[in-house]
């Protein structure tokens, strides 16, 4: 290979790399990419909610695990990447509010588009302890198609206690929000 062909690929790659991560809030329709998102929240009424999807595959252990297995508890469901900027800077904050709500609240991830092992290595680096499923194509995720679709990485939606999507944020999460949109599906359960 021509060192002018190497650079041509390193930059394709580069640019490729460069525009799962833009700003905008528009996926690619023809790969499925995602993009970071704009930090908008959807809260819909009530009696608007659509249900959750039945979520479900293997955790980054290989183990079964499913939405359904938290039924009756408010769980708070986050999309995320090693490779995704926007998640590193939210994970604190998942790890921080999870630590405070213990069992009150459960906490699930959706990895894509990763490895295992740096889907764990991210877990540890910044001491995610609540499970993720493994999905590296991303399939997971368009099971909230017919509730409030994901856009981008990171997306966090909270799931009420009853089982419907509460609310949905695209972009990376602060802690006080994370916690105002916990409290919101919560007081909505009566």
């Amino acid at each position: 290979m021509t060192v002018r062909l190497a650079r041509l690929v390193v930059t394709a790659a580069a640019v490729a790399l460069l525009a799962g991560c833009s700003s905008s809030t528009q996926a690619d329709e023809t790969t499925g990419g995602f993009v970071a998102g704009d930090g908008s929240i959807t809260a819909p009424e009530v009696g608007e909610r659509k249900p959750a999807p039945a979520l479900e595959g293997e955790s980054l252990d290989g183990d079964p695990i499913a939405l359904e297995d938290f039924a009756g508890r408010t769980v708070v469901v986050n999309v995320w990447g090693s490779w995704c900027a926007e998640c590193r800077v939210e994970a604190p904050a998942f790890a921080a509010v999870d630590a405070e709500t213990g069992d009150d609240v459960q906490f699930l991830g959706i990895n894509i588009r990763d490895s295992r092992a740096a889907a764990k290595a991210y877990d540890e680096n910044f001491g995610i302890t609540y499970p993720s499923l493994y999905d590296p194509s991303g399939k997971t995720v368009l099971g909230f198609r017919d509730s409030l679709p994901s856009m981008a990485v990171p997306t966090t939606w909270v799931i009420a206690s009853d089982g419907t999507v509460a609310a949905r944020m695209l972009g990376s999460v602060s802690e006080s929000t994370l916690r105002g949109l916990i409290d919101d599906a919560k007081a909505s359960d009566g």
